[in-house]
């Protein structure tokens, strides 16, 4: 991961900045930060499962999404990894 950034972070300061300044639409500019956040929740799913990004199936994902809930809903709204 690139300077200050955390799994439940979706853009760094630096990032928001590039995007917001960026020729784009707004529509375009939302698909690029949702992109980018992406990316970067990939590559967090990647290394729980010790594996590359391009490894990852759709299985591996959704998985990783339900657990993810599971221990919300079990230890509460601070489990898991996604902040909403």
């Amino acid at each position: 991961m690139i300077m200050n950034q955390t799994p439940d972070k979706y853009l760094t300061s630096e990032e928001s900045a590039d995007v917001e300044a960026a020729l784009l639409t707004s529509p375009e500019k939302f698909l690029t930060r949702l992109t980018i956040s992406s990316q970067r929740l990939l590559q967090k799913i990647a290394q729980e499962y010790q594996i590359s990004v391009e490894q990852l199936s759709h299985q591996q994902i959704i998985q990783w999404f339900e657990n993810d809930s599971k221990a919300k809903r079990e230890q509460g709204e601070d489990a898991g990894s996604l902040k909403w």
